[in-house]
């Protein structure tokens, strides 16, 4: 059963306000749905409590080039390291804080409030809070919304992630989009000499497995034996987890049956154990060339597209492609977050609002790499697995780089953004309608072959 808080009042009017994560609850054919927790779900009347202390008092944000940046400290009282990269999304930040690709990072907010209309349950995009810390300008402690069940301050403390408030992020973006993105450290002001010896010797997030820690360690049902409303069976599709949102899980349950996977499953086991009709790989956080859970990914997508089943991925899972056709991945300079990129597709000539969250991309076949991060960190050359090339479909109309790919004689294609759009515009979400289009002719292909 979906987890169920506080009733709230708007207008007279009762509010029911629940939280928990189950997209197959109430599907046709559905008769036992999958339930996970909700990362507000803390905050619910009656939840679990927390060990987590509270932080106060002065801090102090320090980054690699040298500079500093006094603030008050807010959320849970420990120190914060990670790379510091900044969003643009003037609404979502629940949806942000939540969001896995954020994994490894400091997150800098640019719109100058945070926290307005609190947090609210059932919203999130996963079980956790993912950014090793917050900063923004000014913090929102008593937010107004009806359905509004804590502050930012309160689902940071329950979650153990640091936070900071008062810093000039216009200053800090400007660095940051100058000179890329960068390490960086906060915590107490009495604490900053410590501070400045651990920055110092810190490596990259990038270095780690992050896939490996946002992603599920077993495969579930969400909606087995959901159905259309006609009766028949919904195609059955592996979602691979590099980290995704929960929102993406939501809007592949409205039109298949989802088997929610681990990042390194194989596509054998996908095909003789869950006899799955396509693969959809996730969103995700870190270096899509890293050894790890990620290469595991990559290849399970590479032997899928090779024998011609339908394969959807979007943003890691649109990088690990990009490597499966033998095309380089690069770090950007200062990445692309926020909701309002503007994508054009090269085919239609049309340009579509989109909600990006990835600070690497894929080469243009041509071009190479572009805008990349001055470090130059980058996969180098990589094997084509699939044996079959690829066409650019989709670019960034501010700076050009890859967007998005088809693969060419196979019912596959890539994007790098995010067409859930949680945060962000709505403009991509048909995406999952070519996705199923896909399927549906592939099926048709199939039982013909099958009748012949």
């Amino acid at each position: 059963m979906i987890i169920t808080g506080f009733q709230g009042e708007s207008e007279g009017a009762k509010v029911s306000v629940t939280g928990g994560f189950s997209p197959g609850s109430g599907q046709l054919g559905v008769s036992k749905a999958f339930i996970a927790r909700d990362a507000a779900d803390f905050l619910l009347p009656g939840s679990p409590s927390h060990d987590h202390s509270e932080a106060s008092g002065r801090g102090v944000l320090l980054l690699a080039d040298g500079s500093r940046h006094e603030g008050d400290l807010f959320g849970a009282s420990k120190i914060a390291e990670g790379e510091l990269v900044f969003t643009t999304n003037m609404t979502g930040y629940q949806e942000s804080l939540t969001d896995p690709s954020f994994a490894g990072q400091v997150l800098t907010f640019t719109w100058p409030l945070l926290g307005n209309y609190g947090i609210a349950a059932g919203i999130s995009e996963s079980s956790g809070v993912w950014p090793r810390g917050v900063v923004c300008r000014e913090l929102m402690m008593e937010p107004d919304h009806r359905h509004c069940i804590g502050t930012v301050h309160d689902l940071l403390l329950a979650h153990g992630i640091p936070g900071i408030s008062g810093i000039d992020t216009r200053a800090v973006t400007r660095r940051v989009r100058e000179y890329g993105v960068i390490l960086s450290i906060f915590g107490p002001l009495e604490k900053e000499a410590e501070m400045a010896a651990i920055l110092g010797k810190m490596e990259s997030p990038d270095l780690a497995d992050l896939a490996d820690e946002v992603s599920r360690n077993d495969a579930v049902f969400l909606n087995e034996g959901a159905t259309d409303s006609e009766g028949n069976p919904l195609p059955r599709v592996a979602a691979l987890d590099c980290g995704i949102k929960y929102n993406i899980l939501r809007e592949l349950c409205t039109r298949f049956e989802v088997l929610w996977c681990p990042p390194d499953i194989s596509w054998s086991e996908l095909k003789e154990t869950y006899n799955v009709d396509a693969l959809f790989a996730s969103n995700g956080p870190g270096d899509p060339a890293h050894p790890g859970k990620a290469t595991a990914a990559r290849h399970t997508l590479a032997q899928a597209t090779k024998e011609g089943v339908p394969v959807m991925g979007i943003c890691l899972g649109h990088q690990l492609m990009g490597l499966a056709s033998g095309l380089r991945t690069y770090k950007l300079r200062y990445g692309h977050r926020g909701g309002n990129q503007p994508v054009l597709d090269l085919q239609t000539q049309k340009v579509s609002i989109t909600s990006q969250n990835h600070g690497f991309a894929v080469e243009d076949p041509v071009k190479g790499m572009l805008a990349p991060h001055p470090s130059g960190a980058n996969s180098g050359e990589v094997k084509n697995l699939t044996g079959c090339d690829v066409e650019v479909r989709f670019i960034n109309a501010n700076d050009r780089t890859v967007e998005g790919l088809d693969v060419k004689g196979r019912p596959a294609f890539t994007i790098q953004y995010h067409p859930e759009a949680c945060p962000g515009p709505h403009d991509a979400n048909p995406l999952f309608d070519r996705f199923a289009e896909l399927i549906a002719n592939h099926l048709e292909v199939k039982a013909n072959a099958k009748t012949r």
